[in-house]
């Protein structure tokens, strides 16, 4: 479980409020209009915006002033944030060791993250000779061996095309499941909360509202939601 307790999150001049609490294990996808504070929400809990008001929890503990290598979550960014002068196994490897310097059982952890994200045989690739949609399985194993309870997704397959998008929506999701994450998602799509979210969050003007259930956030909206949707 997440908590955003009567917090106020800022990013440069521009402050986003919350006081909800997201519900988990399960996936809830945060939409909402550019520029309304969707991204600084996840990189606040991620720890790398600061907290001016109010405290921020995951499963009751208080994370407000934990230093981001410490907290219980995983970030994945539309970017990949790969290295380009590491193999494919080198940079997932990075998840567990930043010296690289693995044990037996680790680097046995490395080749199951590589086999369920679909990397067999680009073990030793470098990113530029890898697609859009493999270099994000890259930094989603990479996020995945880092075992935190919080996985965010940043506009993560913001770029993909639609099939590969999917695609790596269900990944997620059979992952979500398979290890009880729970997963905030940030997207301008809202049929990707359709396709794999539990909930969905909405960020308008600075201010996040409490989730929603999928089917009560797109049949039953509230007003800005509706105004949002165009319906």
């Amino acid at each position: 479980m997440i908590g955003f307790e009567g917090a106020v999150l800022r990013n440069g001049a521009f402050d986003v409020r919350a006081d909800l609490t997201v519900e988990g294990p399960g996936i809830c996808a945060v939409v909402g209009p550019s520029g309304s504070g969707k991204s600084t929400l996840l990189l606040a809990l991620a720890g790398f915006l600061p907290v001016v008001q109010g405290r921020l929890s995951v499963d009751g503990r208080d994370i407000t002033h934990v230093a981001s290598a410490r907290r219980p979550v995983s970030v994945l960014f539309q970017d990949h944030n790969l290295f380009a002068h590491l193999s494919v196994t080198d940079n997932v490897s990075l998840g567990l060791r930043p010296d690289l310097r693995l044990s037996s059982d680790q680097a046995a952890q490395v080749r199951d993250a590589l086999h369920r994200t679909g990397l067999d045989g680009l073990q030793g690739r470098k990113p530029a000779a890898l697609s859009g949609g493999q270099q994000q399985r890259v930094a989603l194993a990479r996020a995945l061996l880092r075992d935190r309870p919080v996985l965010l997704l940043d506009e993560a397959f913001g770029a993909l095309g639609p099939g590969l998008r999917r695609e790596m929506l269900l990944l997620v999701q059979s992952v979500a499941i398979e290890r009880n994450l729970t997963v905030l998602m940030v997207t301008h799509e809202p049929e990707d909360a359709r396709t794999i979210a539990d909930h969905v969050m909405f960020v308008g003007e600075g201010q996040a509202h409490p989730p929603l259930t999928v089917t009560e956030f797109f049949a039953e909206p509230p007003p800005a939601v509706a105004a949002y949707l165009g319906l």
